[in-house]
């Protein structure tokens, strides 16, 4: 996040919080808060899915300067990339839902995971969020940073931190 120009203070950027209803988390993109729905993160496998996702919508706010109330493509885009980098569509999670395929799966999951995280934020048709998403999906999907790769496992995450720790080290040679 520093290195995007933003600055993370942990006291001040993160708040745990009673939710309504089924939601987990968000970011308050006017004050560059995550917030943590202690009523709903009951395993921290979940809480670190939610942080992971949410961060993504930081890292997003500071680098792009998503438009997240007025244009729907930048939110689908933040979305696309909080669902596919987060591991919200590991296999395991999604057969823990009950949602099975093996062909473009993954795919599949993160659309229609952007799909509902839009519907949840925004006052805006199943049609207009879905034709959001298409536009911008391979495009967003594609956008693999700040990781450089998708996490699917903790191994691979492990891998992407030190991809990242090591990127400028890489960089200077050339």
């Amino acid at each position: 996040m520093k290195q995007s120009g933003c600055t993370v203070f942990n006291d001040r950027h993160f708040s745990c919080e009673n939710c309504d209803g089924c939601v987990s988390g968000g970011f308050d993109s006017a004050t560059s808060q995550i917030v943590l729905c202690q009523n709903n993160i009951r395993q921290q496998s979940h809480m670190n899915r939610v942080v992971t996702h949410e961060l993504i919508h930081a890292f997003d706010h500071c680098r792009a300067h998503v438009d997240w109330f007025k244009n729907v493509k930048h939110l689908a885009c933040s979305e696309i990339r909080a669902a596919n980098l987060s591991g919200d569509c590991t296999l395991m999670n999604e057969i823990a839902r009950f949602k099975f395929g093996l062909k473009g799966h993954h795919q599949t999951c993160v659309r229609d995971r952007a799909i509902r995280s839009i519907l949840a934020v925004r006052k805006v048709s199943k049609e207009t969020a879905e034709k959001a998403v298409d536009e911008v999906f391979d495009a967003c999907f594609n956008d693999l940073e700040p990781f450089g790769r998708i996490p699917h496992s903790k191994t691979d995450a492990k891998r992407a931190y030190k991809d990242f720790q090591n990127r400028d080290r890489y960089n200077a040679n050339l």
